[in-house]
């Protein structure tokens, strides 16, 4: 498949879904670790607060203290068992002074910082419960894991079986008290006389703190959820619109099935995988033959309604679950179809375009298929080499089966061509032509043959024809059959109209004044250059370019140039003749408009085509054609040539019915100049070749 054509696909296909994927993931991780910051960062502000409190009760019983020892100290621990805590009172070498209560210190302790104060306080755990955990050097932190797993709202049950743990729980719960929860630790603060007091402090949760904690929480995790519930509905919008995209990628406007690109696409992964390597495909090119000949005589609309029950005929005859078809280009259809025996399938394929010929009940249609056999991997080709299916091109494989379509051109009804080597070396034939079309023209390889014309009366020379012949260095004598068609495809047979017309009026003029006889030579101009408004001037200044004599150059039409324009034709032709050209009309009756022509345009010469003396019908029903042509020429004061005639009956029956020249293998083939010379300066046929 074309590589541009892929990396579209492509680029729709992901369309950023996996980036959004990515995103959606990403945000998910950062909301909980937000929802956590927030938890932790909450609780930590909660336990500075709780702290702060705290450690402004040890602050004033130290006040206290202090106070107390300033008048003696003989009632500081009355003083100090007020507040009905759990104290210490220790020396500067940890002896111990005196105290109240259960002395629980556990052994961690370190220095804490609170955001209200500047410095820091003395932390020391609990035996009983170790809240703090030691942090760099001699911090330490709350362990807020151990805190929120007891920070909670108790049942009933819990309440009563921790009721007798005065550390933890103040009171059983009850409809006017919430449970309150006492986590307990030390803080050590130093007096003025140097000694420490070590006061037994609890960080105390209550339902106002729990419910605040809950709702915050609760806020927070709302408000991220909205947001990741906002992101996932635009991830799953954008996925939803990259299917419809896709859909509309693949889908073909005019059958409502699938086009060109998905079967590229789809087809050319369906061949490459590895259950489908040993099978046999055929890739077909389904040609609507006249597609656009129907649209012109009904309408756009009539015809793209057949292409639409043609694609339903099709995709009822094809597999869907093992083959494919879709709508190619405007009068296209494309086909991957299983198969073991060649001849079987063109016997499918047979009945699908009877079956396709009579979509419409008042038509009968024709259909060129053009085939592509992609043989299973591993198999060895005809030119030797193995077949690798996994490097298939599925696109170039189309182009190849439009081409064997191609070949079916210009033949009556329906038919199928299996694309071969003879194509192939035909397209490299085309290639060589393109490119060596300009250089051949440039050296002059074209070689300009004249084929003599004779009065069948008295067997005199009367005029010729310039016929083209190509002598390429590299590739010989090549026949005008050979590249002719493909400058009328390319355009470049208006550059050979010039070239020939340049060649014979500069021949033309060379024997003029050699002295020989010249007779007119007519030159072929082909229907392409009679869109150039100025061709007559055109075909006026190259001859004059070599001074020859107007009436020396005969200018040839085929009938098929009459079915252009035809104004300009007219208008082509009657210039000419203003100049002093003749113009004759080639291959009459070759077509089917050849009165309607002679009616209306200007000519001087008709020539009869070749076939009215060839075929089943070549006797007595062609004579009396034949006859009643020349007739109606002399009628419109137009002279005859006969062309293709190659035995002596023809040419008595020619001479009796009064045609005035006869060009053809009796008199003389196609011949060099210098052979040409010898006919003119004979001025009649040669007598040894008289029968």
């Amino acid at each position: 498949m074309a590589g541009k054509k892929e990396k579209r696909f492509r680029e729709i296909k992901r369309s950023h879904a996996w980036v959004s994927i990515i995103v959606f993931v990403i945000v998910m991780i950062a909301a909980n670790i937000v929802i956590a910051l927030f938890a932790i960062s909450f609780m930590n502000y909660i336990i500075d607060q709780k702290v702060t409190d705290e450690f402004n009760t040890v602050r004033y019983m130290t006040m206290l203290y202090d106070d107390s020892q300033s008048r003696g100290g003989n009632d500081t621990a009355d003083i100090l068992a007020v507040s009905g805590r759990s104290y210490r009172v220790t020396s500067a070498d940890g002896t111990v002074l005196f105290g109240n209560g259960e002395y629980t210190v556990g052994e961690q302790g370190g220095y804490l910082q609170l955001s209200r104060f500047s410095g820091k306080i003395h932390i020391i755990a609990d035996e009983s419960l170790p809240l703090t955990v030691p942090g760099y050097g001699k911090d330490v932190y709350f362990n807020l894991f151990s805190i929120m797993n007891d920070v909670r709202v108790f049942t009933s049950s819990e309440a009563v079986d921790r009721a007798d743990e005065e550390d933890y729980v103040s009171g059983l719960p009850d409809e006017d008290n919430a449970e309150l929860l006492h986590l307990p630790f030390w803080i050590m603060n130093e007096t003025a006389d140097g000694s420490f007091l070590t006061v037994k402090s609890h960080l105390t949760f209550n339902m106002r703190d729990i419910w605040l904690l809950g709702i915050s929480f609760a806020v927070m995790t709302l408000f991220i959820g909205i947001i990741l519930v906002i992101l996932l509905v635009n991830i799953i919008v954008g996925i939803v619109r990259r299917r419809r995209t896709l859909n509309v990628f693949f889908t073909d406007v005019v059958t409502k099935g699938h086009n060109m690109m998905w079967l590229l696409i789809k087809g050319e992964e369906k061949l490459k995988k590895l259950r489908n390597l040993s099978v046999k495909y055929a890739l077909v090119n389904l040609d609507f033959v006249n597609y656009r000949n129907f649209c012109v005589c009904h309408s756009v609309e009539e015809g793209e309604q057949v292409l639409f029950n043609m694609y339903g005929i099709i995709a009822a005859n094809t597999d869907r679950k093992r083959e494919m078809c879709a709508h190619g280009g405007s009068s296209d259809f494309a086909l991957i179809m299983r198969f073991n025996d060649e001849q079987a399938l063109e016997r499918r394929l047979q009945t699908l375009i009877e079956k396709l010929s009579v979509t419409d009940p008042d038509h009968v249609f024709s259909f060129h298929a053009g085939v592509v056999v992609i043989e299973p991997d591993g198999t060895v080709g005809k030119d030797g080499v193995q077949i690798h299916r996994r490097s298939l091109d599925l696109e170039r494989e189309y182009i190849n089966a439009c081409t064997a379509a191609e070949t079916l051109d210009g033949t009556e009804g329906s038919g199928i061509a299996f694309f071969d080597s003879k194509i192939v070396e035909d397209q490299k034939w085309i290639d060589v032509v393109h490119e060596h079309q300009r250089t051949a023209l440039e050296n002059e390889e074209f070689i300009v043959y004249y084929q003599p014309k004779y009065d069948p009366k008295t067997d005199e020379l009367r005029g010729a024809e310039a016929l083209i012949r190509w002598q390429s260095p590299e590739y010989g004598f090549v026949s005008p059959g050979r590249f002719i068609p493909i400058f009328e495809k390319n355009g470049f047979i208006t550059e050979i109209d010039h070239y020939m017309i340049q060649h014979v009026a500069r021949d033309q003029k060379m024997w003029l004044d050699a002295g020989y006889h010249c007779v007119p030579v007519s030159v072929n101009v082909s229907r392409a250059h009679f869109i150039e408004s100025d061709l007559a001037e055109q075909i006026r200044d190259m001859v004059d370019r070599y001074g020859t004599p107007h009436d020396l150059i005969e200018i040839e039409l085929t009938e098929s140039a009459f079915f252009d324009d035809k104004k300009a034709m007219i208008n082509t032709i009657g210039k000419l003749k203003s100049y002093g050209f003749a113009v004759s009309m080639d291959d009459f009756g070759s077509g089917y408009s050849s009165l309607n022509s002679l009616k209306d345009m200007p000519l001087d010469v008709l020539k009869l085509d070749a076939e009215f003396f060839r075929g089943e019908n070549g006797g007595e029903r062609g004579e009396i054609v034949v006859a009643e042509a020349i007739r109606l020429a002399k009628s419109l004061n137009m002279r005859t040539v006969a062309e293709g005639v190659e035995v002596r009956n023809q040419v008595d029956f020619l001479a009796d019915q009064g045609c005035d020249m006869i060009q053809g293998y009796f008199y003389a083939k196609p011949m060099p100049s210098n052979e040409y010379e010898e006919r003119m300066r004979a001025g009649r046929r040669p007598k040894s070749e008289i029968v």
